[in-house]
């Protein structure tokens, strides 16, 4: 399971060690679609950190239940603890937790919050470090032009388990809100895949480096030090 999972992952800053070395760092993406690799921002985040590691472990479909009952969290776990370097691990879930998937939605109560929680406690215990993302928002419109955030429900548990238990949080469901409203539905159709793929959840090249840039700047700002991890392109 962890070589399917690597053999997915992209994984930049492998060719400069000298720099990886220096920062002692390395970067872990868990998370969903909105993250993945082909449909999600994660690939342009480590773009743009491309002096240290930084593998992009998110999946398609998966939520806070599924990732970890496919054996992919093993798998994180298993990578981290065999380490040689320390780990920063930035998760996200939610958009496969909503209702109405089957074997993947969970409880928004009593279960989405725990999992989080779950994670949380055995990063901690593996010697990683964690900053826990709100889902990005989707872009989809009521007639009125308002966004319809409908995954800030899952944004505020995550961010009381943050509060809980002293976990470093970005609210990226309030950032890319705040930007996908000030473009307005039109402009916001071009963030998406192209068709037939389209949709108003997952990303092409222009929402992907959008989304990207935004958690890149809240990023730095809890993590300074990254900056010298920076590539020189914008």
């Amino acid at each position: 399971m962890l070589r399917l999972a690597l053999s997915a992952a992209l994984v930049c800053g492998l060719g400069q060690p000298a720099q990886a070395q220096t920062l002692g760092l390395r970067l872990l993406l868990v998370g969903d679609s909105t993250l993945a690799p082909r449909s999600g921002y994660g690939n342009a985040l480590c773009q743009r950190l491309d002096k240290i590691a930084c593998l992009n472990l998110a999946r398609g479909g998966r939520s806070s239940k599924s990732y970890r009952a496919e054996g992919l969290w093993a798998s994180v776990l298993t990578l981290v603890r065999e380490g040689g370097q320390h780990d920063l691990v930035l998760l996200q879930f939610g958009h496969n937790d909503q209702p109405g998937k089957p074997g993947r939605s969970t409880d928004l109560a009593t279960e989405f919050g725990a999992n989080l929680a779950a994670y949380v406690q055995e990063l901690r215990a593996s010697g990683a470090e964690l900053v826990l993302l709100t889902p990005l928002t989707r872009r989809s419109f009521d007639i009125q032009g308002r966004l319809l955030n409908e995954l800030r429900p899952w944004a505020e548990a995550t961010l009381r388990v943050a509060a809980e238990l002293d976990v470093p949080v970005i609210d990226l469901n309030a950032l890319s809100a705040a930007a996908v409203q000030a473009m307005g539905p039109a402009e916001a159709d071009t963030l998406a895949l192209a068709p037939p793929q389209f949709d108003r959840t997952h990303l092409g090249r222009k929402g992907a480096e959008l989304f990207a840039e935004q958690l890149l700047q809240a990023l730095l700002s809890l993590r300074p030090e990254l900056r010298v991890a920076l590539s020189s392109a914008p």
